[in-house]
């Protein structure tokens, strides 16, 4: 008798509008566990609804290491890391199901359709989109990244048959808020790793970012929605450096207040 088992780990801030979609796509598991970091709509009640483990934190160290928290938080055999906002197809589940009941490898890859504001993108660098999600406990973890996270392994990831349907950005108010939230933690993780910033660097990165988005990856194949997603590249990438530049300047401050005091 097969007694392999199957977790799913999920990090949530107020994520209420698809997550019990995305709980419903993984019903199949031995046990959920939801990680919070403070959401106040009604994300707890709907984990809690769907039979999910709950837990809390009161801070934010960023999406890897609270990913990692909330794989430390289970004890089944495989865990499938996914977002609030993911939907496992059911194709998918079966093939997770098959997959775990006789391992052919220690990482399985997936392969995630994102949508953006109701359109599914097939082009501009979003697909095809195969990402490491389903593993062997202790096999894997994410990186250390504050944003951009990635799976951490050493064995070569299967693929899995199947669609993991990513509802990404709903809607322009979404887009906004990722915008501001992306770039800001992109600026805070290069600053840490000692990088600078400047007006001519968030200009000269974000126009390529637009060409490379819409050009060289294709998004014109995506229609509106393409020329969409390369904007909002381009200007992530702009604020990025932009608030970079912002960071060194008060980094060159601070240092030049702690001299003057010395």
């Amino acid at each position: 008798m097969n007694t392999t088992t199957l977790g799913v780990a999920i990090i949530t801030k107020n994520a209420a509008l698809r997550l019990g979609q995305c709980l419903d796509s993984v019903a199949f598991a031995d046990e959920i566990v939801v990680l919070d970091s403070g959401s106040t709509d009604a994300t707890l009640d709907i984990a809690r609804a769907h039979g999910a483990r709950v837990l809390q934190t009161t801070d934010w160290p960023g999406f890897g290491p609270q990913k990692n928290r909330a794989l430390d938080a289970l004890a089944t055999d495989w865990v499938l890391s996914i977002d609030a906002d993911e939907v496992v197809s059911p194709e998918l589940a079966a093939s997770m199901r098959a997959a775990i009941a006789a391992p052919q490898a220690e990482v399985y890859a997936v392969d995630r359709l994102s949508s953006f504001c109701g359109a599914w993108i097939r082009h501009s660098g979003w697909y095809p989109d195969w990402i490491p999600r389903l593993f062997r406990r202790g096999k894997a973890r994410f990186s250390e990244d504050l944003v951009h996270e990635r799976l951490v392994f050493e064995a070569s990831a299967q693929r899995l048959a199947g669609k993991l349907l990513h509802y990404s950005y709903e809607d322009f108010d979404a887009v906004l808020r990722k915008l501001d939230a992306y770039s800001g933690a992109g600026a805070r993780q290069r600053a840490a790793s000692g990088k600078s910033g400047s007006f001519g660097k968030a200009v000269a990165r974000g126009a390529w970012a637009f060409v490379r988005t819409y050009v060289l990856r294709a998004g014109f194949l995506d229609g509106r929605a393409g020329f969409q997603i390369a904007v909002f590249n381009a200007e992530t990438v702009y604020y990025r450096f932009l608030k970079l530049a912002l960071l060194s300047c008060q980094g060159e401050g601070s240092a030049r207040r702690e001299a003057a005091d010395q």
